[in-house]
């Protein structure tokens, strides 16, 4: 099987990182063995490996068992959550026209 690279820009990547390095943090808070997280999270000790260092190949329902088995789930949700609230703020701040406007009659020479 062949391999599929995926090119991530150096902010995105370094972001990806940071999640992992979050996870294992937690994972490591709650002195849970990696083996043990990841029999739970159901994949293998390896993928939880990637995850933990922010390898972008792995897929996101990984990610989501991973957080799911250390009560974390809560923060799965968050991921949108602010493009949420800006959404909701910019149509705040729309005017509703009642009709369309104007145009400027031509004059007649």
């Amino acid at each position: 099987m062949v391999r599929k690279t995926v090119t991530l820009l150096p902010s995105t990547q370094r972001a990806l990182e940071k999640v992992g390095a979050n996870i294992k943090r937690a994972r490591l808070r709650r002195n849970i063995r990696a083996e043990l997280l990841a029999e739970r999270a159901g994949i293998s000790a390896d993928t939880l490996s990637s995850i933990e260092k922010g390898v972008c190949t792995v897929s996101i329902g990984a990610y989501a068992a991973v957080l799911f088995s250390l009560g974390m789930e809560k923060d799965l949700e968050l991921l949108g959550e602010d493009e949420e609230e800006k959404r909701r703020y910019r149509e705040l701040n729309l005017k509703m026209r009642e009709r369309a406007t104007k145009r400027p009659k031509e004059k007649k020479s």
